[in-house]
């Protein structure tokens, strides 16, 4: 990840001075993961064309971004969030209140690794598809935590939560996943009981 972040530092510097080929590079780079986040706040067709609107923003506003590739994924986020926020209050729509289901993971151990070797060997598409019908607090955690790789301060600011509650909702929602790909298999079928 060390070199995936100089390599994106560089290409923001760079698309802030106006190198459209470098903006090109910091749009692969973070869309599919701002994309998969906007998701998680906001239903299909729409996730799309608000992701749209904050990517609007973010070329407007880059010339005033200063940062490394974590603050500006950061950064991006956040503006995502607040365009998806303004997309349901525009739709007089709230976002759903989501409760943790502590029962059902009370009993299983702690193994986050296990989790996210699962999510790495999943397609995007499909991780972000299983990320989104997770419940809204662990989505927004899982995205912004192991799909963005932001640290759990810079998680609970943009979502208006304390660390320790992104973290528990990050591992939570990793352990959903977890148990749906040890029923469903990578493929989405039904594994056999061994």
């Amino acid at each position: 990840m060390r070199g995936e972040n100089s390599e994106l530092t560089a290409a923001v510097h760079a698309a802030k001075a106006g190198d459209e080929e470098a903006f090109r590079a910091v749009y692969r780079a973070v869309h599919p993961r701002l994309l998969g986040y906007v998701r998680t706040i906001v239903a299909e067709p729409d996730a799309e064309d608000v992701t749209a609107e904050a990517w609007l923003q973010i070329s407007r506003d880059l010339g005033r971004f200063s940062g490394d590739a974590d603050r500006f994924r950061g950064w991006t986020a956040r503006i995502a969030r607040n365009r998806a926020l303004d997309h349901l209050r525009a739709r007089g729509r709230r976002p759903q209140e989501t409760r943790a289901d502590e029962d059902d993971l009370a009993h299983l151990p702690s193994s986050a690794d296990t989790a996210e070797e699962a999510i790495a060997a999943l397609g995007t598409s499909r991780v972000l598809r299983l990320v989104a019908e997770l419940p809204q607090e662990q989505a927004g955690a899982v995205m912004l935590r192991t799909m963005i790789g932001m640290d759990a301060n810079r998680a609970a600011a943009l979502l208006g939560s304390r660390p320790g509650a992104v973290r528990t909702a990050n591992h939570r929602g990793l352990r959903r996943l977890a148990q749906h790909l040890e029923r469903f298999g990578p493929d989405g079928g039904v594994t056999a009981a061994v």
